[in-house]
Order: C-alpha cells, then sequence, then structure tokens
C-alpha cells in the first residue's frame, strides 16, 4: 500500500535549500501554478517540495490556507509520480509551488495542474 502522508521531512524548510532552489533551479508555468524545482544526485530519492499562495493574490487568510490546502491535498495524493524508481534515478528534488491566480479555483483544476506538473518534471530527469 503507497504512503499517502506528507511528513515534515517532505517538506522544504531548509533556508539554503530554498536559496538554493530559487537562484539555481528550473521553472515553468502550467495555469495557475509556478513551479520552480531543483535536482542534484545523492544515493537516495527524497522529495521535498515547498507550497506558497501569496498574500498579493488572496488578501485573506482563509482563502489563502484554503488553497494551500487544496495544494497539499493534491501533492500528497499524486506524488507517486516522482517516487517511482524510473523518474528519479536516485536524486535530491526540491520544488516550490506558488499558486499564481487571482481566482479561487476548484479542487479538480489544482489536481490537473500538479498532475501535469509532476509528469513534466519526471520527464526531465
Amino acid at each position: 500500500m503507497p504512503r499517502n502522508g506528507l511528513p515534515r521531512n517532505e517538506r522544504l524548510r531548509s533556508l539554503g535549500a530554498i536559496r538554493r532552489l530559487f537562484d539555481s533551479g528550473q521553472s515553468g508555468f502550467v495555469f495557475p501554478f509556478r513551479y520552480v524545482w531543483y535536482a542534484e544526485p545523492d544515493t537516495e530519492t527524497s522529495v521535498e517540495v515547498l507550497f506558497s499562495v501569496p498574500k498579493k493574490f488572496h488578501k485573506r487568510a482563509n482563502k489563502r490556507n484554503l488553497l494551500r490546502r487544496r495544494t497539499k491535498e493534491a501533492y500528497r495524493l499524486r506524488k507517486q509520480i516522482l517516487h517511482t524508481p524510473a523518474a528519479t534515478a536516485a536524486a535530491n528534488i526540491d520544488m516550490a509551488l506558488i499558486y499564481s491566480s487571482k481566482e479561487l479555483l476548484p479542487y479538480k483544476t489544482i489536481e490537473h495542474a500538479l498532475r501535469r506538473i509532476l509528469e513534466q518534471v519526471s520527464a526531465q530527469l
């Protein structure tokens, strides 16, 4: 049975890793997300992810929290795309997902966009 949790060790929280990600990572855009990812070879496969909903687009905290929850849930259910042995040949992957739309989109749209992002990243590895 696959592990669908999102434990603390799978969340990107190191300031140095976040700086490295935004300085030398590759980026792309799939509506409604801007994503940045950085991969380096390692002995074990590990994926760490950062979720962000800027205050610039959504002033109310309850809307930002709702969108962040929807994004985390969609990632949690689709993260096996990156965890397959063929996709990640022993790499340490850091990823940031930034919600970049002013609209409050439904879960299905967010899930579809996240699946496309994960497939693009796994194809480029």
